[in-house]
């Protein structure tokens, strides 16, 4: 009878690992790295991992500033993480920014429960104490007492069709300061905009632009985020959008940057708010006025 296989055992980086990979950062846990198969067993990177970790820290540099300045003016922050996966933003944001400054929570969303129970576990191995996750998915999230009733940071990466706007609503409800949201997978818009094609098609020729499917795919999306963009603004933010440059496995390149304002400068909420009616109106999306519209 053969014996059973020994389990494997993750060997001991090697001394001055930092100095050998300088992807790494100075006083960043290589245990993590292990944990999340960034770095392997003896401490390397292979061309995959190697690109992993670059586009993560190209969302870092996004997202720690923002970190920076809340803790800076109020000593804590707390940032919820929509459609977190494994985690692997939420846990070098708070290996990297928060676990050095010794404050700050990141509160994971996953509807995966299995996930869900990865992330607990690890975060107890590592004594990430200031990591929570949540099982549910991004609009249970909204209603759900067991967050804080205040959030400061929202992110919500490759959340797939409407889960980007239920991201929104739970940044609206829990008056975050600050939204990096990266869309994808949008139907909703390309949906209605089909079904009114013909009435559309009559009414002006700017239906030329989705009257083929492909064409009505592509548009809705780039319709979608447009309206969420004006939503934010209708709503007191300051908005910049650009391509998430990195994230070369996904087509959806989008990041829209949110940022709350003090006041009301020039009446800019009510412009934004006229301009969203008057673009639901002119590609005949008047259905999804109760989305976008409030």
């Amino acid at each position: 009878m053969s014996a059973a296989p020994r389990p494997k055992t993750p060997r001991a980086p090697a001394p001055g690992l930092q100095q050998q990979l300088p992807e790494l950062r100075e006083g960043q846990s290589i245990a993590l790295l292990q944990e999340l198969h960034i770095l392997t067993r003896e401490g390397k990177l292979n061309q995959d991992t190697r690109r992993k970790l670059k586009q993560v820290y190209h969302l870092v540099q996004f997202i720690e500033p923002l970190l920076a300045e809340v803790l800076g003016e109020q000593g804590d922050v707390a940032l919820a993480d929509h459609g977190a996966g494994k985690s692997y933003l939420g846990f070098i944001l708070y290996d990297l920014v928060l676990r050095p400054r010794g404050a700050g929570r990141v509160f994971g969303v996953e509807a995966r429960n299995e996930l869900v129970e990865k992330s607990r576990a690890l975060a107890q191995r590592l004594g990430f104490e200031r990591m929570q996750f949540l099982a549910g998915t991004v609009q249970q999230a909204v209603g759900d007492a067991t967050l804080p009733a205040r959030i400061d940071v929202v992110t919500a990466l490759h959340a797939c069709d409407t889960a980007t706007d239920d991201a929104i609503d739970f940044a609206l409800a829990r008056d975050a300061r600050h939204l990096v949201l990266v869309p994808c997978c949008q139907a909703e818009a390309a949906g209605v905009m089909r079904q009114h094609k013909a009435l559309a098609l009559k009414r002006t020729p700017l239906a030329e632009l989705w009257r083929h499917p492909l064409h009505t795919r592509e548009f809705g999306s780039q319709i979608t985020n447009v309206l969420r963009c004006l939503r934010l603004e209708a709503h007191g933010y300051d908005v910049t959008v650009t391509e998430l440059v990195g994230w070369e496995h996904s087509m959806k390149n989008e990041l829209i940057l949110a940022r709350r304002m003090a006041g009301d400068r020039h009446g800019q909420r009510e412009k934004a708010r006229q301009r969203l009616l008057q673009v639901l109106d002119a590609f005949g999306l008047q259905d999804l006025q109760t989305r976008f519209a409030v």
